[in-house]
């Protein structure tokens, strides 16, 4: 991570080359204070993508203090850093009101992270995927795609997973992706018995091997909690793999039941229900993969900029006002 002063020099040496209008960012930590500063000194309006909810974090991370306190410390500084800004980018309908019952009053607008389509066009092998990852060729898979975190509810796909088991014995959950709970969360398969049906993969670049994970996949199983958009599942639509997933959060933007994907309630009956129906009825499963793409079309990049640019236009006339 860079430092404050380090990130100022850089952008200072970068606009005596470049002139800018407004500087955007996407970080709440050094990056935030450093981007305020300089848009003071350079008379240039600020916005920021407000990614995360941190009140559903922080308690994982932070567990000497009463979850309370961090709520409060958490919505707090979100209101102060959102005040410092000319307009504030929720990735979702759901942060847009979080982030307004915290008592944000800086203009919101709802843009979701765009996905670029072109990018998932690079056919890979299905086998390809299987063999190097030592993974046999009848196995049904279940892919997870994202950090291995606390907050990302992977220990829920964990626990649901002898229900599936039960009627799918080859069934395989693959987990991609690296953080902190991945120890846990190993350890926590091989109490439960469930060592050799739980891979993880750690990091796949996404340019091949996670393309190919995606294409392998029978479904992709999601439970998150606290996601603002939930691009992983976009992306997972957009390759015709059929999704699982509760819809919590930005993932309620996202997803629609039907449209390339099953609806679960975050119980591991109802969830496991939804996954071996898609694994047992082919006709489903095939109509899921055709709607899939065609759904995750909607969130095209081209379309998600031209509403960015619409929020700079503005930050940018009412600054020159």
């Amino acid at each position: 991570m860079m430092h404050y002063r380090d990130v100022l020099a850089l952008s200072s040496s970068q606009y005596a080359i470049h002139s800018f209008d407004l500087i955007h960012v996407h970080t709440p930590f050094v990056a935030h204070y450093a981007g305020i500063t300089l848009g003071r000194r350079l008379d240039i309006p600020v916005v920021a993508t407000y990614h995360t909810l941190f009140e559903e974090y922080l308690h994982h991370y932070v567990r000497w203090l009463p979850r309370p306190w961090l709520c409060f410390i958490a919505r707090r500084l979100a209101v102060r850093q959102c005040h410092q800004l000319s307009a504030v980018i929720a990735p979702s309908r759901a942060m847009r009101e979080a982030l307004e019952h915290y008592g944000v009053t800086t203009p919101i607008a709802v843009i979701p992270t765009g996905l670029n389509l072109e990018a998932f066009t690079h056919p890979h092998e299905e086998h390809d995927f299987r063999t190097t990852y030592g993974l046999p060729p009848t196995a049904r898979l279940l892919l997870y795609v994202g950090r291995a975190a606390h907050e990302k509810n992977i220990g829920f796909l964990i626990d649901m997973l002898p229900q599936v088991l039960a009627h799918h014995p080859n069934a395989r959950l693959i987990i991609t992706g690296e953080g902190p709970a991945q120890a846990a969360l190993a350890r926590r398969a091989r109490e439960a018995g469930l060592e050799q049906f739980v891979h993880f993969l750690g990091y796949l670049d996404r340019d091949g091997p996670l393309q190919a994970a995606y294409r392998a996949a029978d479904a992709f199983v999601f439970a998150s909690r606290t996601e603002t958009q939930g691009l992983v599942l976009l992306e997972a639509l957009a390759l015709g793999t059929p999704v699982i997933s509760t819809a919590v959060m930005g993932t309620c933007d996202v997803l629609v039941d039907g449209q390339g994907c099953l609806i679960a309630e975050e119980t591991h009956v109802d969830f496991a229900a939804k996954v071996n129906r898609i694994l047992s009825d082919s006709t489903l499963r095939e109509e899921l993969v055709r709607r899939g793409p065609a759904h995750a079309a909607r969130w095209h990049e081209d379309t998600q900029t031209a509403m960015l640019a619409k929020v700079y236009q503005r930050c940018v006339t009412l600054e020159v006002r």
